[in-house]
């Protein structure tokens, strides 16, 4: 397939349409690529047609190009022949004719002059075709501006945690430490916006935590997930939102003392079916995610082993937190 202007156009506002509603390229494509990708096609298409409006056309000879051909017709009297019929000049087309067909055009010609008709006469050129595509490209060109106006003033400016106020990025960390505090059994203090690097802590990509202690730091945007989904009644995408609920509750099993991560993720897997109902999720839903978070735990560890869990995080196993019911996590 030939990716033309219009189709690389098309291709690229899709792309970034697509951004927003799939959280498999949330999650893997920061929002500013597909964004400058439109912006820069589009400052491409502006540079290129400026610079084509001062463009000299190409010097050509005497005959015509084959776009006019196309256009007005006349293809076959390109190599016209000066042709003395009975003492009268006349011009027959000699375009592609063999000498017996032109003989021929010559004995048919001369029987027309015979009976006072007029020799051949170059075709009539045809009305110049209406232009084609020109009002679909200024359309797709506006509607291309009108995408990014969406994106620039009513997606962006949703800038994740760092568009909450700061009560509310306070009431959101109050309340993860009040649900990492009901796991750890301890008080504890979340907090959104650092990572701790202190001797006695864990740290992953998405947290870090002291083990045993009561200080744990989230990434922003597992804050922001937690905040839509308890303050917003936001459930949001799957699996972000049970990526959010295991990192904390993963988080604040360290606080409780745990430091084997594969024991803690088996842990956190369990105790995130309570910790996303009490945040608004409901119980089949919560367990629904702690489970697509246990079967994906190792695709996940195949490059931190280290995370793997157990085999005995199994239903009626030694890590099994609730072995009086037969559901697992």
């Amino acid at each position: 397939m030939t990716f033309t202007p219009r189709r690389l156009r098309v291709l690229a506002v899709v792309l970034l349409v697509a951004w927003f509603f799939l959280p498999e390229l949330q999650s893997a494509i920061p929002i500013w690529i597909p964004f400058a990708v439109v912006a820069a096609l589009e400052l491409h298409f502006l540079v290129g047609g400026l610079g084509d409006r001062g463009t000299v056309p190409a010097r050509r000879g005497r005959s015509p190009q084959e776009s006019d051909l196309s256009d007005f017709g006349g293809q076959e009297w390109l190599e016209p022949a000066l042709v003395q019929i009975d003492g009268r000049e006349v011009w027959l087309p000699a375009t592609g004719k063999t000498e017996e067909e032109l003989a021929e055009l010559v004995e048919e010609t001369r029987e027309r002059l015979r009976r006072g008709e007029p020799p051949l006469e170059p075709p009539a050129p045809r009305p110049p075709p209406a232009p084609r595509g020109r009002p679909l490209a200024r359309l797709e060109g506006l509607g291309v501006l009108a995408v990014l106006a969406v994106v620039l003033f009513v997606l962006l400016p949703d800038r994740g945690w760092d568009g909450l106020d700061g009560d509310e990025r306070a009431r959101t960390q109050q309340l993860l430490s009040r649900e990492a505090a009901a796991i750890a059994g301890h008080e504890t203090d979340v907090r959104c916006d650092a990572r701790g690097e202190a001797v006695g802590v864990v740290q992953h990509a998405d947290g870090v935590a002291e083990v045993g202690g009561r200080l744990a730091f989230l990434t922003p945007s597992i804050c922001y997930r937690l905040h839509r989904l308890a303050f917003e009644d936001d459930e949001g995408a799957f699996s972000q939102t049970a990526r959010a609920l295991a990192v904390l509750a993963h988080e604040a099993w360290h606080l409780r003392g745990e430091s084997d991560e594969g024991v803690t993720n088996c842990y956190a897997f369990q105790s995130g079916i309570g910790l996303g109902r009490r945040l608004g999720l409901s119980e089949e839903t919560a367990a629904g995610m702690m489970r697509q978070q246990l079967a994906d735990n190792a695709t996940f560890a195949r490059s931190a082993p280290e995370y793997l869990v157990p085999g005995e995080c199994r239903n009626g196993g030694e890590l099994d937190l609730d072995r009086g019911t037969s559901r697992f996590p």
